[in-house]
């Protein structure tokens, strides 16, 4: 692993004593001793004060996360090293600060490690990006967002307009982008008509609060999770740039995060649009406890996406006369969790094979079994073709 050091800012304080199996004495810190060694099945934090794109200027606003998220107590059976790399020093540019995420990025997942950033304004996400192109690879991108962030790729980016960016980026690493959250007055006609163009996929909070678990496995095909914190209701977490009446309760916010966490495919993740200088003590511990409940997840992660043998699953083959075949779909027998199969043309060769292998939940198997077309069936197969 090449030398990533030389990005990072240590960590002060470093000497503070923690209770026993605290997260502060089982994470593993960068401090001015030393960088760590980072090992396999692992995953690392580390903050960017990178608010340039924003209305927020403090970037030397002390972070008051660490402190809450130290005295929290580890889960049960987590086993899997985890780091605190420090902070990203921002670069002379804001390209430099994108250049430096990436480059550590890439270098953490070509390392099985997960990088897990908290941000600076949720552009960010671009530079995450950045880190699959050198890696060459296909990605899907998730954000939990109330805005769709499109932004217009003639005017400057900025931390709710940066999308635009990354869809037009050549050579395209994007198989699909998902949004969890949105809300629908914040949205314009144009910026749907696009995403249902490209067969992108939006699930509106309204249909979120009724159903929560409809994100798990949308979350379960996320290479990239980008998580807006303002996409939380001011209720639960509250300061000048957190305004919004609606929006995810706290406890649907560390859910989400648990759900991303656990998930087998999320290689990457950040928790944007953090302002720390404006938020209150509650709000500190809120994200504290959403870094908590994604490790949880990590922690616990089934390993059972249905490749290799399928002696662990169960197979269900739903004929449609519409599509004049059959959909498969393959349920796991240790997670319960549900997949289904979209064909792809042969000349596509490998490039999606990632992406044919679909999770779903048993709601798509029950239309299917109406002789329903599953939505979510239909859209991949379109991008497929």
């Amino acid at each position: 692993m090449k030398d990533i050091s030389i990005f990072f800012q240590p960590i002060q304080d470093s000497d503070t004593k923690f209770a026993k199996d605290s997260l502060g004495e089982f994470i593993e810190k960068h401090t001015e001793t030393g960088f760590p060694e980072i090992a396999s099945s692992s995953i690392a934090l580390f903050y960017v004060p990178e608010y340039r794109n924003s209305s927020y200027t403090d970037q030397s606003a002390p972070t008051l996360y660490h402190t809450h998220l130290y005295n929290l107590f580890l889960g049960a059976n987590w086993s899997s090293p985890i780091y605190d790399l420090g902070t990203i020093i921002p670069g002379k540019s804001i390209e430099d600060t994108y250049h430096a995420i990436a480059q550590v990025s890439k270098e953490l997942i070509q390392n099985n490690c997960l990088p897990l950033i908290i941000g600076g304004s949720q552009d960010l996400t671009y530079a995450l990006y950045k880190a699959y192109e050198e890696l060459e690879q296909l990605i899907n991108l998730t954000t939990i967002d109330s805005r769709l962030d499109l932004g217009d790729v003639e005017l400057a980016v900025s931390q709710d307009k940066w999308l635009s960016k990354i869809i037009l980026h050549k050579p395209c690493y994007l198989f699909n982008y998902s949004n969890l959250g949105a809300q629908s007055h914040y949205i314009s006609n144009n910026e749907i008509q696009l995403f249902e163009k490209l067969y992108f996929d939006i699930s509106r909070l309204g249909t979120l609060n009724e159903n929560i678990t409809l994100a798990e496995p949308v979350l379960r095909n996320t290479d990239i999770l980008s998580f807006d914190l303002t996409a939380i209701r001011a209720s639960d977490f509250s300061g000048k740039h957190y305004s919004s009446p609606n929006g995810f309760f706290g406890n649907e916010a560390c859910r989400l995060a648990r759900y991303a966490g656990i998930s087998d495919k999320m290689s990457a993740a950040g928790f944007f649009n953090y302002y720390p200088e404006e938020i209150s003590a509650a709000s500190n511990e809120l994200l504290a406890q959403l870094i908590w409940y994604f490790i949880d997840g990590k922690q616990h992660r089934k390993g059972d996406f249905p490749i290799g043998s399928k002696k662990s699953y169960t197979k269900y083959r739903v004929f449609l006369e519409e599509l004049n075949e059959e959909i498969i779909f393959s349920k796991s027998d240790k997670s319960g969790r549900w997949w289904m199969e979209v064909p792809y043309p042969s000349s596509k060769g490998v490039k999606y094979e990632r992406h044919h292998l679909v999770p779903c939940s048993h709601e798509e198997y029950q239309e299917a079994m109406k002789g329903e077309i599953p939505n979510l069936w239909w859209q991949t197969f379109q991008k497929l073709g």
